[in-house]
C-alpha cells in the first residue's frame, strides 16, 4: 500500500507544473505585465470602452455604475454579439461616440 501511495505522489509530482496558472488557464509567464497596468485616467471603479462605428474609434472611461444603466446593458448586448467577449484591453461596443455620450448625458 506504501508503495502504491509513493507512486501516486510521483505521478501527480511529474504531472505537475512549475507555472502558476491563473483562473483562466494563462500562465503567469505568459501574461505581458505591463499588459496589466492600468492607464493614469482610469481610477479606481472605472473601466474602458471604444465606441466602434466605421470612423475612428473614441475612447470613453465610466464609472463602474454605468454597467446597470439599461441603454448601456443593450450596448453590452451588442457587443457580445457583434464583438463577442473576448476581447482584450477596452471593451469594444457597437454605436457612435455621439450615441454614447447621450446616454452618458441622460444618466448625469
Amino acid at each position: 500500500m506504501l508503495r502504491r501511495i509513493k507512486k501516486k505522489i510521483k505521478e501527480l509530482a511529474t504531472l505537475s507544473s512549475p507555472k502558476k496558472l491563473s483562473g483562466d488557464g494563462v500562465s503567469d509567464e505568459e501574461v505581458n505585465p505591463a499588459a496589466m497596468e492600468l492607464p493614469e485616467d482610469v481610477k479606481e471603479g472605472h473601466f474602458v470602452v471604444l465606441a466602434v462605428d466605421c470612423d475612428q474609434p473614441k475612447r470613453f472611461v465610466l464609472e463602474l455604475a454605468y454597467l446597470s444603466h439599461p441603454e448601456f446593458l443593450k450596448l453590452l448586448e451588442q457587443a457580445e454579439e457583434e464583438f463577442g467577449f473576448n476581447q482584450k484591453g477596452a471593451l469594444a461596443i457597437p454605436c457612435r461616440p455621439e450615441d454614447l455620450q447621450r446616454i452618458l448625458r441622460d444618466r448625469s
